[in-house]
């Protein structure tokens, strides 16, 4: 009897210490890098965060960054555990390309979960005159931080289509002020649609929305492979007269390789299967399904990510299965 009791103390006494060591390696709590106020970023991580700290039982705040590019070396980092990016800015940094990687390759974060589809457009004032693309030459264009999606690539698209432009950097809010006030003819941004601070410019005065024309998307895929096919509808915003051919970026959740298996898979869970919530906080997470998982083509899940969509049926490819 004494031997039966002694066995059965011990495998208790085993499981204690295992959840201990499991709950341990968990983090109280949790930090998720968003962007600048203006854009979807800063507001879908609130929902984001929101969520999980009511779902998971970590609470989760997030950090004003200056957007993709800052998220992926801080989560690179370990200084926030969640980020947001786009997959171009996520290639950039996988490969050491572009000038803000200086060279280093990162291959310490993760994809977690698909977010939404970010278009790339341009609003300008009635008084401005510009209809095309192609009348922006030499005009003062604002993009958001410098170190933000469109921050990154609207400078190389210009100048893959040889426009040459003057290069004005902020935040979406200061943007919009200085479009509004003058100091600015255009303001080109990149976000999920519709974009607050766009809905605010135009609600204050007369506005129009200018896509790239189909030879200039043709042009900016050809030599921006990672770009694809995007369409922002009519009724997106008020003064938007038709629907509006573009290029545009997904947007994914990542976490540092290191974060718990088990807290990651809880993170993709909430996310995905609580659809209805988040988009009550933000349309764009409209698009956060778990079917738009394949818009990822190269950055590995998080193993917890991995976990989550084979329990759903999702055939994730061995090359997307890196530890």
């Amino acid at each position: 009897m004494f031997r039966l009791f002694h066995a059965v103390a011990t495998v208790a006494l085993v499981a204690v210490g295992l959840a201990g060591t499991a709950a341990a390696q968990n983090p109280r709590s949790m930090t998720i890098g968003t962007a600048s106020p203006g854009g979807a970023y800063f507001i879908y991580g609130g929902v984001v965060a929101t969520l999980l700290t009511e779902k998971i039982g970590i609470p989760v705040s997030t950090q004003q960054t200056q957007g993709p590019n800052q998220n992926i070396l801080l989560v690179e980092s370990k200084d926030i555990e969640l980020g947001m990016t786009t997959m171009g800015i996520a290639l950039q940094a996988w490969e050491g390309k572009e000038a803000w990687t200086q060279g280093k390759q990162m291959r310490n974060f993760r994809a977690l979960f698909p977010m939404y589809d970010t278009p790339f457009h341009f609003m300008v004032t009635e008084r401005s005159g510009i209809k095309a693309v192609s009348e922006m030459t030499n005009k003062r264009v604002g993009f958001g931080p410098k170190a933000g999606t469109p921050g990154t690539y609207y400078p190389l698209m210009f100048n893959a289509l040889g426009i040459k432009i003057e290069e004005r950097f902020g935040t979406a809010n200061d943007m919009a002020s200085q479009l509004g006030d003058g100091l600015l003819d255009v303001f080109a941004f990149a976000a999920g649609v519709p974009i607050p601070a766009f809905s605010e410019a135009e609600a204050q005065r007369p506005t129009r929305f200018i896509t790239f024309s189909a030879a200039e998307i043709a042009t900016l895929k050809g030599k921006m492979p990672e770009l694809s096919d995007s369409l922002i509808p009519k009724s997106t915003y008020k003064s938007m007269a038709e629907d509006h051919k573009t290029v545009g970026l997904y947007n994914f959740g990542i976490a540092h390789k290191d974060l718990p298996a088990d807290v990651a898979y809880r993170v993709i869970k909430t996310v995905l299967e609580n659809n209805e919530q988040m988009v009550k906080g933000i349309a764009a997470a409209k698009e956060t399904l778990i079917e738009n998982w394949g818009r990822n083509s190269f950055l590995p899940f998080h193993p917890g990510a991995v976990r989550y969509l084979e329990e759903k049926g999702v055939k994730v490819p061995d090359k997307l299965k890196m530890m």
